[in-house]
């Protein structure tokens, strides 16, 4: 059945089963290239697979023409734990200098309110399709984050760099999705008709270049290793029969390697309908999730705006070549390591060093 948001307050049980289906293909036929993924029919394969009464929620990430994006990850973390907040607050839901689908799709809310997760997608490059490697570095926040951006002024770093020696910060930093189950299944062509009788891409000139055996991952699935690995770091549960790769359309031309074709695909199909039946078996043996303490559904980010104002001030003042005392900037300002002060931030690199 359709997801009826009220149900993620209720008792674990007294609620329906809630599922996420993800796919994460970049395509869709309202961008270019005019035709939709293997992932969005996968998507709505499993949706109607499932049972009845589960609350069955789906998104296809694809590019949509003139739609937001998911924006990057900021690497918060890295400069100190509590600034990176948990739902992110890099971004925020309707803004129009930075619109983020992330937010615009409530996906913080809708992972949170799910028992489990269901993601299909396709190999790109050896890795996830770019999208959903952008929706997991956003993610980096459902580990640990600071679910109390008012002690650090919004976004302060200095504030949240003392907040993460004091002892308060183990009870805050906490994994707000543990104990919710995600599922994997990728597929691929093996680069399609691309490659020669010795492996190699047809189109190479440098045979030396390219080394078949020393090709990285005997095992495809690996490809998606470090979002599977991001989750179980996060407390969430991969079971390794969820976690599987398929080919499809090995040795054919992309043009026929399409959403199309996979009724024909009859060993696809089955390994697809195979994961569907393991998947829908394990999260029931599982029963429904406890939510976490800190809920990003039901959440409304608290007013910034005098934080803001301070954190402008900030700005102008590293701007000027005056940073904070104490402060990371002042310290490599001092040591001569960075040289990033100035107010023509948007400026790229080429472009001051050329002096345009």
């Amino acid at each position: 059945m359709k997801p009826d948001d009220k149900n993620a307050f209720k008792s674990a049980d007294s609620r329906p089963f809630r599922i996420l289906i993800l796919a994460a293909s970049q395509r869709r036929q309202f961008n270019c290239p005019g035709v939709d993924s293997k992932a969005r029919t996968l998507m709505l394969r499993l949706a109607e697979a499932l049972p009845e009464e589960w609350e069955i929620d789906y998104e296809d990430l694809g590019n949509v023409y003139g739609r937001e994006a998911i924006r990057p990850c900021n690497a918060c973390v890295s400069t100190a734990m509590p600034l990176c907040c948990w739902p992110c607050n890099c971004y925020e839901k309707s803004s129009s200098a930075e619109p983020d689908l992330m937010w615009n799709l409530d996906l913080y809310a809708r992972l949170d309110m799910a028992d489990a997760w269901a993601i299909i997608g396709p190999i790109n490059w050896y890795a996830p399709s770019t999208n959903l490697k952008l929706m997991f570095d956003r993610l980096v926040c459902m580990n640990g984050g600071n679910p109390r951006e008012d002690l650090i002024d919004h976004k302060n770093p200095e504030l949240a760099m003392q907040l993460e020696t004091k002892p308060e910060w183990k009870e805050l930093g906490v994994n707000h999705l543990e104990g919710r189950t995600a599922a994997f299944f990728s597929y691929g062509d093996d680069a399609s008709d691309e490659r020669d009788a010795s492996g190699r891409p047809v189109y190479l000139q440098h045979a030396e270049y390219f080394d078949p055996g020393s090709e990285p991952y005997r095992d495809l699935r690996d490809c998606y290793a470090p979002l599977v690995w991001q989750c179980r770091f996060s407390g969430i549960e991969v079971p390794e029969p969820l976690w599987r790769y398929e080919d499809f359309g090995k040795g054919r031309k992309y043009s026929e390697n399409q959403a199309e074709q996979i009724p024909t695909e009859v060993h696809f199909t089955q390994a697809f309908d195979q994961w569907t039946s393991d998947f829908a078996s394990f999260v029931t043996n599982k029963g429904r999730v406890m939510p976490g303490k800190y809920r990003a559904a039901g959440y409304t980010p608290p007013s910034h705006r005098w934080a803001d104002i301070k954190l402008k001030w900030r700005e102008i003042r590293i701007s000027s070549g005056v940073a904070p005392v104490g402060s990371s900037p002042r310290k490599q300002d001092d040591l001569g390591l960075n040289q990033d002060d100035r107010f023509d931030r948007k400026k790229g690199e080429g472009e001051i060093l050329r002096g345009k």
